[in-house]
């Protein structure tokens, strides 16, 4: 069976909180992980930390372990202009001053510019989880959610959520339990780079 590891920007400093972001990856993406072993691959999410430790544990694995499909998933922190692969590397190089000498430009995936676009991109989710006073309409209301500022997709996030009773959102409190809960088709439809990560996962699950 050969193993699809992706490595990813998130989760904290501590082992635990670590493993929880990546049960909300792992719910997110129950279709390709449950997909795979019927075509002899498997699927794993690494919750690295750091953007950067997500880039030194990847190089890693691409040198240590090429028997892997290995691959890098990190957000953007500011606009991206492209949509190719070699885009992605290239933005990743000049902002963080990364090196992907002889890695594949189609490993390296961003969540653009934030996770959170994913999560604002299903409204319906998010009243589920934040229950009575969530603000819905403080959400940001563009169709590319790619193309809103890093810092007002957090700002319209936390004004939405402010005075429900589980209180202001936080990455590490809410994020896994969110993911778990939000419809990848919606997340598609508003974040082009989701869907291009879902598409180079089920390429890679069916052997493309």
């Amino acid at each position: 069976m050969i193993e699809i590891v992706v490595y990813v920007e998130g989760g904290g400093d501590i082992v635990a909180q670590r493993r929880t972001l990546r049960q909300g990856f792992d719910r997110l993406f129950s279709k390709w992980r449950d997909r795979a072993p019927r075509n002899g691959y498997s699927l794993r999410f690494v919750c690295c930390g750091s953007r950067t430790e997500a880039y030194e544990d990847f190089r890693a694995a691409v040198h240590s372990y090429s028997e892997r499909v290995n691959a890098l998933l990190v957000d953007s922190e500011s606009p991206i202009t492209g949509a190719t692969a070699q885009h992605r590397a290239a933005h990743l190089a000049q902002r963080d001053g990364w090196n992907f000498t002889g890695i594949a430009p189609e490993r390296i995936h961003l969540m653009v510019q934030c996770m959170e676009a994913w999560i604002v991109a299903d409204p319906d989710a998010l009243v589920q989880f934040y229950g009575k006073r969530f603000a819905r309409r403080s959400l940001p209301v563009r169709q590319n959610l790619e193309e809103e500022p890093k810092a007002d997709i957090y700002e319209k996030l936390a004004r939405a959520t402010r005075n429900t009773q589980k209180g202001e959102y936080g990455k590490i409190r809410h994020a896994s339990q969110i993911l778990q809960r939000i419809d990848t088709r919606k997340v598609a439809q508003r974040c082009p780079h989701f869907a291009t990560f879902t598409g180079w996962l089920t390429e890679s699950i069916e052997g493309a």
